[in-house]
């Protein structure tokens, strides 16, 4: 069981969460700290103690963006099982990321602000395109095993984790379209591995 956040966690927590809801209403350039004081309910001096900036604060979103993708890595290929039930595991992973409410949240956040400032972006951009090596690496693994030798490994990666986002991301991030449902995720994850393996098997 978690212990329970400290006051002054409870109170960075609040801020983060009013400056994800403030950059998604207004855009980082509009917003202020003062809204973002008022709408965490603490003091704008309390802000500033936790972040001396508003670059700052869009720094800590990205970087919890960073790890709610990080917390989802595939684990290790295993020689020793059924490659069609590992390449599904690791296609689930993914799609309990996207479907996370909190990671669109700040994916939302992240993608508008990389639209009116690419240069603020930058950093977001690169650490997720290595998050997302990892299929890659993955993919590497069990090629080195023998096994899906005509793929390669970084497009087989981007058409896998591509397809999940068509249904289970964009649409959700660009349209405000609902998660898709249970059943759904499982069927375009099977479907994706079918067709995958169908290709490169």
């Amino acid at each position: 069981m978690n212990a329970p956040l400290k006051l002054t966690d409870r109170k960075r927590q609040a801020i983060i969460d009013a400056a994800i809801a403030e950059f998604r209403a207004s855009g980082f350039e509009a917003t202020s700290m003062d809204k973002i004081a008022a709408t965490a309910g603490v003091s704008k001096r309390t802000v500033y103690n936790h972040f001396p900036s508003k670059d700052e604060l869009f720094a800590q979103i990205l970087h919890e963006l960073w790890n709610s993708s990080a917390a989802m890595a595939p684990p290790p290929y295993d020689p020793a099982l059924p490659l069609r039930q590992q390449l599904l595991d690791v296609m689930k992973r993914k799609m309990d990321l996207l479907r996370d409410d909190y990671f669109l949240d700040l994916a939302r956040v992240a993608i508008a602000e990389a639209i009116h400032s690419p240069e603020r972006a930058q950093e977001m951009v690169a650490r997720l395109n290595v998050k997302e090596e990892a299929v890659t690496t993955w993919l590497r693994a069990v090629q080195a095993d023998g096994k899906l030798l005509k793929a390669d490994p970084v497009i087989a990666s981007q058409l896998l984790q591509g397809a999940l986002k068509t249904f289970a991301f964009w649409p959700q991030v660009t349209m405000g379209q609902p998660p898709l449902d249970p059943a759904m995720q499982e069927k375009v994850v099977g479907t994706t591995v079918e067709m995958f393996l169908a290709y490169a098997g």
